[in-house]
């Protein structure tokens, strides 16, 4: 087996005299769903945003690609190819559709005044390959005929829908996904897993979820990572976790 492309390695957090995470570790290997569950004040959150860079950690590492990133901010991960959403979109509501997304691609050239001066054909080239991506993710997405809407006109399905195209417009190697279908509809739900689904199975995609919902994370993750009062309580398959007693426990004694 190949290593782990992302790793948790004893990450600990501390907010003045509480703990939120406790010595947490797991694994998320390459072209797999790896889903964080567990009940409210669980760690779920906090451990995301440390494997994000969103929090500075205490203690422990967070590996990706088989290199330390812990010191790394969020924008320099993302850069390595580990890439977040929000819970709540962060999406450019004044602007259409077409510009958020093209305004999320990597290391737009057209930004960069004296690339743009002295190197016109390759800026270009980039930013003409910006918008088919672009347009290749809205058609995937089935937002394509929204393209020219203002994005504070979609609903809320559609914004999270739109937040993965922002997400997948940096090409990540590792998606972390913070409570995707959280105010989704149904059917925009069923959307939103098929695409995820679509991105794992067909194009190898890898993804961390934490997610509310149990059933979406039991529905579409390899493996789950059962957390309990900032530790790792349970890891396995959704069956495994599903049939772990601790889990029933936790969950059944606080607020799912």
């Amino acid at each position: 087996m190949t290593d782990p492309v992302l790793r948790a390695e004893n990450l600990r957090k501390s907010f003045g005299g509480l703990v939120a995470v406790d010595d947490v570790s797991f694994a998320v290997e390459e072209s797999t769903i790896v889903g964080l569950i567990g009940p409210n004040g669980a760690g779920k959150s906090t451990t995301f945003n440390l494997l994000s860079g969103f929090h500075e950690l205490d203690d422990g590492e967070v590996i990706f690609e088989g290199e330390r990133v812990g010191g790394l901010s969020p924008h320099e991960r993302a850069q390595r190819g580990m890439v977040r959403t929000f819970q709540i979109t962060r999406e450019l509501t004044g602007m259409r559709v077409m510009a958020n997304m093209l305004l999320a691609a990597q290391d737009h050239p057209g930004e960069k005044v004296l690339s743009a001066l002295v190197n016109t054909d390759s800026v270009d080239s980039r930013e003409e390959r910006a918008r088919e991506r672009a347009e290749d993710l809205l058609k995937f997405l089935e937002l394509w005929e929204l393209r020219d809407e203002y994005a504070g006109n979609l609903s809320g399905g559609q914004r999270k829908l739109l937040e993965l195209g922002r997400a997948l417009m940096a090409d990540p190697d590792v998606l972390l996904l913070d409570e995707p279908v959280a105010g989704v509809n149904p059917d925009l739900t069923d959307r939103l897993l098929a695409r995820i689904d679509d991105l794992q199975s067909e194009r190898g995609m890898t993804f961390v979820i934490v997610e509310h919902d149990m059933d979406v994370i039991m529905s579409i993750s390899d493996k789950v990572v059962g957390m309990h009062n900032g530790e790792v309580l349970s890891v396995g398959t959704p069956e495994e976790v599903k049939r772990d007693d601790r889990m029933l426990e936790a969950y059944l004694g606080g607020a799912v």
